[in-house]
C-alpha cells in the first residue's frame, strides 16, 4: 500500500482507473463534486474504491466543511453553514455557537457517513485575521484562538458521532496569507515567536487523527522550503510546537504553489516528514508518475495507518432532517 490518496475523475471508476489502483494500491481516496451525483451512486462509487484495493476501512476523504467549500451540494444534500456564520453567534451566545458548531459537525458527518465517507478534511482552524485571504475568509471560525478551538472541538465531536474523523487545517495556519495558495505561493514573513496566536487553536486539538500541512512559505523558518517540503517546519512547529502526532496529508500538491514537478512534490513532502501525499484531481498522466515515484509504507507508518482508520456509521440522512432544518432556522436568526 503507498502512502498516497487519489482521487478519480467521475462518478464512476473507469476500467483505466480500476487497473491503476489495483496495481498502486493508494492508502485512500478523495471525492469531489465532479464524483458525487446522489446518494446511491456515491455510496456505489467508494464501495469500489475500497473494494478494488482490498480494503474495507480505507480512508474516503471529502473536503465536506460547510458554507462555499464542500463536494456534495443541493438539491440532493443538504447546504451546511460556513464556519464564520457560527463563530458570529459566538460573538453574541458562547454556549449557543458551540451547539451549533456540534449540530453542524452531526449532521454533515450523518450526510458523509450516509455514503461511507469516513474522513472529513475539516474543521479550519486558521485564525481570521483583517487581511486574510478570500481563499480562506468565511472559512475560518473567527479571530479569536480560543474560539476557534472551542467550536472546533464542537464541530469534530459532532463528525465523530457517525464515526467520521476530522481533521486540523490548514497546518501550521493560513490565516496570514495573502495570496491563494492554489495559484500561488503565500509567504508568510513573520518569526517563529509571533506564531502563537496562529498555533494555538492546532495545539488544542493536537491529538485529532489526521493534520494536513499546507503550501505555505515562512522565511524566517525556512527560506527555501514551504510547510509541506520543510523538515524544519515539520519537525520543530508541526511535531514539537504543535504536539500533533497524527497522519500528516499534504494539501493537494497538484496546486499553483509548487512549482516542481508532482511527482517531485511528492518525494519532497515524505523526505520532509510528511506521512502520505494528497493528489485530488483524478488526472492519470499526474498519477501515474506519483505511483511511480513513492514506494509502499514501511512497516512504521503501515502501523500507525491500520491503528488510526475507523469505520463510519451508515444511517439515512432523513433520520435527522429535521436537526437540519433546526440547523437553518439558527442561522436565519442570525442575519
Amino acid at each position: 500500500m503507498k502512502p498516497v490518496i487519489f482521487g478519480c475523475a467521475g462518478p464512476k471508476l473507469t476500467d483505466d482507473e480500476r487497473a491503476f489502483f489495483k496495481a498502486e494500491r493508494p492508502c485512500g481516496f478523495i471525492l469531489f463534486r465532479r464524483n458525487c451525483v446522489d446518494v446511491a451512486q456515491t455510496q456505489a462509487l467508494v464501495e469500489s474504491m475500497r473494494e478494488v484495493i482490498d480494503d474495507p476501512l480505507a480512508p474516503i476523504f471529502i473536503d465536506q466543511e460547510g458554507g462555499r467549500v464542500r463536494r456534495m451540494w443541493p438539491p440532493v444534500w443538504w447546504k451546511a453553514p460556513a464556519s464564520g456564520l457560527i463563530g458570529k453567534l459566538a460573538d453574541r451566545d458562547m454556549d449557543a455557537a458551540i451547539q451549533l458548531a456540534k449540530d453542524t459537525g452531526s449532521a454533515i458527518g450523518a450526510q458523509l457517513g450516509e455514503c461511507g465517507v469516513n474522513v472529513d478534511f475539516a474543521p479550519c482552524l486558521d485564525v481570521l485575521f483583517p487581511y486574510t485571504h478570500d481563499a480562506i475568509g468565511d472559512r475560518a471560525f473567527h479571530s479569536d484562538p480560543a474560539i476557534i478551538a472551542a467550536l472546533g472541538r464542537a464541530f469534530v465531536d459532532g463528525l465523530a458521532l457517525y464515526g467520521v474523523q476530522g481533521c486540523l487545517k490548514h497546518l501550521p495556519g493560513h490565516g496570514r496569507a495573502n495570496l491563494d495558495s492554489h495559484y500561488d505561493l503565500p509567504v508568510i514573513d513573520v518569526p517563529a515567536s509571533e506564531l502563537d496566536i496562529d498555533l494555538a487553536p492546532f495545539i488544542e486539538l493536537n491529538d485529532l487523527p489526521w493534520g494536513i500541512v499546507s503550501h505555505l512559505l515562512f522565511p524566517q523558518l525556512d527560506p527555501k522550503h514551504p510547510a509541506t517540503t520543510s523538515a524544519k517546519i515539520i519537525r520543530e512547529i508541526i511535531r514539537d510546537r504543535i504536539g500533533f502526532e497524527g497522519l500528516l496529508v499534504t494539501d493537494d500538491i497538484s496546486m499553483k504553489a509548487l512549482k516542481a514537478p508532482v511527482e517531485e512534490s511528492s518525494v519532497r513532502a515524505l523526505e520532509a516528514g510528511c506521512d502520505i501525499v494528497c493528489h485530488c484531481n483524478g488526472d492519470m498522466a499526474e498519477m501515474k508518475p506519483i505511483a511511480d515515484a513513492l514506494a509502499p509504507m514501511d512497516d512504521a507508518l503501515q502501523a500507525r495507518f491500520d491503528v488510526i482508520r475507523r469505520p463510519c456509521v451508515s444511517e439515512p440522512f432523513s433520520e435527522i432532517a429535521d436537526l437540519a432544518a433546526d440547523i437553518d432556522a439558527r442561522i436565519a436568526a442570525l442575519a
